[in-house]
């Protein structure tokens, strides 16, 4: 894993990160209607889940990559299509009305509870799973130290940003409100968020073992 790798890697999580999704829009309407404290206990329990699913996918793709082509073969393949499902997907989004989400973010458990509700919400869904295994093995390098701990250095970087960029959007909810709102800025992300899950799929399905 060189400097390169880390770069291009980081770069792609924080534009991923920032495009609108579940996880930002709950950080966003929870920190509206509880407080910036609230936002970014939810934010540690998003970012927390991250691990798990780092975790699952260096133990069980590092075997795959280093024991068998073939199995790599297929897993890239079917990394590759769900990036590119991912894409499709972010193309036909509409723009997310946040004022049906508040009254869910409202009823949201207490405080305290908050960051046990964010890490169940990250590690329960499987379309995280499904990210991780299909983002982290374009990043690695089979000539560099174990691949496990590389994934799992990735992961910390992915969690790292998450949780830098969660926190200043609870910190300026506020503000950042109007844009999220607005139909230029949701135009602009969905398809920079479109454009950057299809390289992302393209560059995957390109790669070799």
């Amino acid at each position: 894993m060189d400097f390169e790798s880390v770069l291009s890697f980081l770069g792609a999580s924080i534009l991923l990160t920032l495009m609108p999704g579940p996880d930002i829009i709950f950080v966003l309407t929870e920190s509206l209607t509880k407080g910036r404290k609230n936002g970014i206990l939810i934010s540690i329990g998003l970012v927390s889940g991250v691990f798990v699913h780092t975790l699952a996918a260096a133990t069980g793709l590092s075997i795959i990559i280093q024991q068998s082509a073939m199995a790599f073969t297929i897993v890239k393949y079917i990394g590759a299509c769900y990036l590119f499902y991912l894409a499709f997907a972010a193309a036909k989004e509409k723009r997310t009305d946040l004022n049906s989400i508040n009254s869910v973010a409202i009823e949201a458990g207490k405080t305290n509870k908050l960051i046990r509700k964010g890490f169940l919400m990250n590690v329960t869904n499987p379309k995280v799973a499904l990210f991780f295994i299909a983002l982290l093995p374009q990043f690695i390098s089979k000539d560099g130290i174990n691949i496990s701990i590389q994934m799992m250095i990735l992961g910390l970087i992915f969690a790292i940003q998450a949780l830098v960029i969660f926190s200043m959007v609870a910190t300026l909810s506020g503000r950042l409100t109007k844009y999220l709102t607005s139909q230029k800025f949701w135009n602009f992300t969905k398809w920079s968020k479109v454009s950057v899950l299809s390289i992302l799929g393209l560059a995957l399905l390109f790669a070799k073992k």
